[in-house]
């Protein structure tokens, strides 16, 4: 991975790697001399930056008044591409692993009323938000998974009472949304995070709810179907440099062949790390990032994954 700015990097020790569900490991990290880490905020997510020269995202889980140590909990995935499982087979604890500082595209913004829906590992970046909601707002909690020995942190949620509603699928069925989102609520923010088909349904679900109430982290960007991939040109404003990108490669890779250095991470639409503000044209977005009024304004891009409606593009950069 390619980055002008060293700072953001933080060299952190495995401090403790346990099982929190089935399938999912918990690593505790803090730094090596016991300083403080750079404070985070509820839906944050760090860069992962592994040994096997892989690098991914994952949702910080911790307490966020505890800046001693980051949480973070990896799910094993089936069809691993070597993050997930090189997570769960071969760090180690006492390890000295590489992060990036925390970023937050999932920000849980001021409401006096939440609904939080999550599935499986979406847990992950809704459990600080149930904390920094508890003091200022009502809030309730739908948390499925396919079973409850695969639900990571239920012993954490417990104190919660009856605001939490724990529906493993092979007990009572898939996530009853339908209802529960039929009608929009007074005030209420949604925030949902898991796997696509629950994210899909609950996007359905919300679209005639006010603008602005939901809010959703993908772990991928949605599949939009086949896209035409048509040519067009790429002016980076800062140094009047004008590039063609052509069907089948990226701004991303199309600006790297000229030797810039660009800041990057997953190369899938997810991260947030490659955004660039757009001063002309009409970006596609092809991204899971930005929210649904960026993606309307046309003032930003992800530019690892999207492309360009326009014959130009002007960004930035």
């Amino acid at each position: 991975m390619k980055t002008t700015i060293s700072e953001q990097r933080i060299d952190l020790v495995i401090d403790s790697k346990e099982s929190a569900a089935e399938g999912v490991a918990v690593l505790t990290l803090r730094r090596p001399n016991g300083a403080l880490l750079p404070a985070w905020s509820a839906g944050a997510h760090i860069d992962v930056n592994l040994p096997n020269s892989q690098t991914r995202q994952y949702s910080l889980c911790s307490d966020l008044n505890d800046l001693k140590s980051y949480r973070i909990a990896v799910l094993r995935e089936p069809e691993s591409r070597g993050g997930s499982e090189f997570v769960h087979q071969s760090l180690r604890i006492g390890q000295t692993i590489e992060i990036n500082e925390p970023r937050n595209n999932f920000p849980l913004l001021p409401s006096s009323n939440y609904l939080f829906i999550a599935g499986g590992i979406g847990i992950t970046p809704i459990l600080p938000m149930l904390s920094a909601a508890q003091a200022h707002a009502n809030w309730t909690l739908l948390y499925g998974g396919r079973r409850r020995a695969s639900m990571a942190f239920l012993d954490e949620l417990l104190p919660f009472g009856d605001r939490v509603t724990i529906a493993p699928q092979d007990e009572s069925g898939l996530l009853n949304i339908a209802d529960l989102l039929r009608a929009p609520l007074p005030d209420t923010l949604v925030y949902c995070c898991g796997p696509e088909n629950l994210l899909s349904a609950v996007e359905k679900l919300c679209a005639t709810w006010p603008t602005g109430s939901l809010n959703v982290e993908r772990f991928k960007a949605a599949d939009l179907g086949p896209q035409a991939d048509e040519p067009f040109d790429v002016e980076l404003r800062r140094t009047g440099t004008r590039l063609t990108v052509p069907r089948g490669k990226t701004i991303l890779e199309t600006i790297e062949e000229t030797g810039a250095i660009v800041i990057y991470s997953c190369r899938e639409g997810v991260c947030g790390t490659c955004e660039i503000p757009v001063l002309e044209g009409i970006p596609d977005h092809r991204d899971g990032v930005l929210s649904p009024s960026v993606k309307e304004s046309n003032k930003a891009i992800m530019i690892c994954v999207s492309r360009s409606k326009s014959k130009l593009l002007v960004l930035d950069l």
